[in-house]
């Protein structure tokens, strides 16, 4: 019975020890920032859509509003992204035989559409998370039957959406 009192009164004066030494936010991010400014990313791809840049910067500002409790500012945020779309490139992935290359018509089963983007982020509060040039690159692969136009706004979607949850995690997560 000693014993057990003893146990209860130790755990009674760990818990506040333990629960100080964890931090959760249920924002999503474990920054105090409450501004993030998002500057426009600038398309220097070959292939990719003229409106390419735009679309992701609009898109990484909605998903950054939709996961956490910032604001997004036009200037003098305390968290500050920028960037570059370096890369949109179609591939040939998955060889086939040549006896499906003369049915198919295509030395390629798949198609591989990737999308990569160099970033520069800077956090005001705590400069140790800033970071330069760090390159976030997803892909998707198609079947070589389908026109790229036929698929490329599902595809780009879904690669940019991967793309916006690596960045979120770098930075705001500080994964």
């Amino acid at each position: 019975m000693k014993s057990n009192r003893i146990i209860a009164l130790a755990l009674l004066i760990a818990l506040p020890l333990i629960q100080s030494c964890i931090s959760y936010s249920f924002t999503g991010t474990s920054t105090a920032a409450k501004s993030i400014q998002v500057e426009d990313f600038f398309n220097n791809t070959d292939l990719g859509p003229a409106n390419l840049g735009q679309t992701f910067t609009n898109r990484l500002k909605e998903y950054l509003q939709q996961n956490s409790s910032l604001r997004v500012v036009k200037e003098n945020g305390e968290l500050q992204i920028e960037g570059t779309l370096t890369q949109y490139a179609v591939s040939p992935v998955a060889p086939v035989s040549g006896a499906a290359t003369n049915r198919l018509g295509d030395p390629a089963a798949l198609t591989r559409l990737t999308i990569s983007v160099r970033v520069n982020y800077v956090d005001t509060l705590e400069p140790k998370n800033n970071f330069k040039d760090r390159i976030f690159s997803f892909y998707k692969d198609f079947p070589s039957t389908q026109e790229l136009s036929s698929v490329q706004e599902n595809l780009e979607r879904t690669i940019l959406d991967q793309i916006y949850i690596d960045i979120f995690n770098a930075t705001l997560a500080n994964w």
